[in-house]
């Protein structure tokens, strides 16, 4: 079972590993970072991490926070554990490029709350 105490852990990971694959792909294009197998491995493996700690989320947080894409995120990360035969690079960089700082920004307030500082 999930345990309600451990959200805030658990929006930390994601916090780090959304500033991680940032990190990773700063001053990088589209065509350098499909070419640096390393970095996508890496990359990959970051947004796979996000989408597991998205799934260790208690359901009541979950529930009580439905402006995020709960689903969609572990859907990507089953994507990466399940079919990462499939992974592209577009795949993960738009994500990148679309998704994690949206993402970053409700972590944070998510966690702000938790904090008591709304």
């Amino acid at each position: 079972m999930r345990e309600p105490l451990k959200d805030r852990n658990r929006l930390e990971h994601m916090l780090e590993r959304i500033d991680f694959v940032l990190d990773a792909v700063k001053g990088y294009t589209y065509e350098q970072f499909c070419n640096d197998k390393i970095r996508f491995a890496a990359v990959s493996y970051g947004t796979l991490v996000i989408g597991e700690a998205a799934y260790m989320l208690s359901k009541e947080f979950k529930e009580s926070h439905p402006a995020t894409p709960w689903r969609q995120i572990e859907g990507m990360r089953h994507h990466i554990v399940h079919g990462y035969f499939q992974v592209r690079p577009d795949m993960i960089w738009n994500v990148m490029q679309n998704d994690l700082l949206p993402l970053r920004q409700q972590v944070e307030q998510y966690l702000a709350e938790a904090n008591g500082q709304q």
